[in-house]
């Protein structure tokens, strides 16, 4: 039984229950996942100041994989501290419809958005110059948006699709410019791969329009963050995404590689046997694929769509079961799909 060794960064509000729900998983899968855990609750942090991610940078740096749970901001994001520690420069979401849950949306989705983790106007808090006027500066850089594309065509070439840049760059020509040569350069690695560029602003109208034209789809850090809550919000809700962040050596292969849900720490419902642990379950599934445990990642995956389609789960997404039953629910047909396989 090949072996795995995680860095489990448990966190605040229905972290403690969605861990649970993921030990419970990786219990019936055919490799071992060997946790490490490390305390980044609020409390922790309070407790231990910088030492704790201290602590938590140095287990990422050595293992390379992590699972991370919702966390509270407070003083600063320990999502974003983390991305400044371990330099993560690309995140991946994927977001798909799940048959079953009840949207205002009545067409299929089916993307992965491929944001670029660093700089666009989130890097810079901007300051004042008057009563009536504030500035900030907006960078992109070269590197990081070489390693996104790169993620994404190499994605595109696994799923057999295609790549879609979405920018302002007719507006914004040195910035947005920059992104869409450093995509170029990568595009020319990738011949046998489609790519077309859209403004942003033409790209959200059209995954309305015509969902069906999209699969792959690359872009600046703000954008990307837009546009993959608000496909979130197509399918269902924003706790039914997962997210994975990744960083990289010299030489543009992964270094460290965090995958956590995207949804929040939801307090008023924590320790009550109610929240939906789906989100951190397909970033589980994420990380299985990603270490090459593709039929553990198809059967965990494919375990949630059929459970959810048949209303077998939790109450927010039209079902009745509580988390831990919801969880054992889908830990029974992965062990069968698994033993099948």
């Amino acid at each position: 039984m090949k072996t795995y060794s995680v860095v489990e960064i448990l966190g605040d509000g229905i972290s403690a229950e969605l861990s649970q729900s993921v030990h419970a998983i990786c219990a019936v899968l055919p490799c071992r996942i060997e946790f490490v855990p490390v305390d980044l609750s609020l409390e922790s942090r309070q407790r231990q100041g910088g030492v704790v991610y201290d602590s938590c940078v140095q287990a990422m740096q050595r293992l390379g994989l992590a699972i991370k749970y919702p966390t509270t901001t407070s003083e600063e994001s320990p999502n974003q501290v983390l991305r400044d520690r371990c330099d993560f420069s690309v995140i991946h979401r994927p977001v798909a419809t799940i048959p079953g849950i009840e949207n205002n949306f009545k067409k299929t989705i089916d993307i992965e958005v491929i944001r670029v983790a660093t700089g666009g106007t989130y890097d810079d808090p901007g300051m004042r110059i008057c009563d009536e006027a504030a500035v900030s500066i907006r960078k992109i850089e070269k590197t990081p948006s070489r390693h996104a594309a790169r993620f994404a065509f190499e994605l595109a070439q696994r799923r057999g699709t295609h790549v879609v840049s979405t920018s302002k760059w007719t507006i914004q020509r040195a910035t947005d410019g920059l992104f869409e040569e450093a995509v170029d350069e990568i595009r020319a690695q990738f011949p046998a791969i489609a790519h077309r560029r859209e403004l942003f602003d033409s790209l959200l109208a059209g995954i309305i329009m015509k969902p069906e034209r999209y699969s792959v789809i690359v872009t600046p850090n703000e954008y990307g963050d837009f546009l993959s809550d608000s496909a979130c919000g197509l399918i269902g809700s924003i706790g039914l995404g997962d997210s994975a962040s990744y960083g990289f050596d010299g030489t543009g292969r992964v270094r460290i590689a965090m995958f956590d849900p995207a949804g929040g720490t939801a307090p008023d419902i924590a320790g009550r046997d109610l929240c939906n642990p789906t989100a951190a379950l397909l970033a589980l599934a994420n990380l299985l694929g990603f270490v090459g445990e593709t039929a553990s990642s198809n059967a965990l995956r494919q375990a949630l769509l059929c459970s959810i389609g048949e209303r077998q789960c939790t109450r927010d997404v039209g079902g009745s079961l509580s988390t831990s039953a919801f969880t054992a629910s889908i830990a029974e047909r992965v062990r069968g799909a698994l033993q099948r396989h």
